[in-house]
């Protein structure tokens, strides 16, 4: 049996607010979808990206509650270079969106930033760095 990821699904307590900033990050999703109780995405390399409300899991998990505390994973999109790092990250948060770690040059030979997206999600950018 060969373990195939099937999509990222991404709680939300505000589906407009989310969308939105994953639009800004480059993922086309449709703009009557705001108002959805349940969204798909698919980025070009074919990974699934799926949202759903807290009100949508708690038809299904009564109980549910949103982690506090910190994020328990964190979503890293690939960018072709350094300087689209550094440009990705300053432009969502010039458009208003949280920036928690600016642009840094890692140890581990990558560009690295982290933005937060509206439920607190960490959303991270990276890029190899060029010799």
């Amino acid at each position: 049996m060969t373990l195939r990821l099937g999509f990222i699904g991404i709680v939300t307590s505000n589906m407009a607010a989310s969308l939105d900033f994953y639009r800004a990050l480059g993922v086309e999703i449709a703009a009557d979808q705001d108002g959805a109780p349940h969204v798909d995405a698919q980025l070009a390399d074919g990974t699934a990206l799926a949202w759903d409300t807290v009100d949508t899991i708690r038809t299904f998990d009564p109980n549910y509650v949103p982690p506090t505390g910190g994020h328990r994973i964190a979503l890293a999109f690939k960018k072709d270079s350094p300087a689209e790092v550094d440009a990705a990250y300053q432009t969502m948060v010039n458009a208003g969106f949280s920036g928690h770690v600016a642009p840094w040059d890692a140890f581990w030979g990558q560009r690295y930033a982290t933005l937060l997206d509206p439920d607190g999600n960490s959303v991270d950018l990276f890029a190899t760095q060029e010799p």
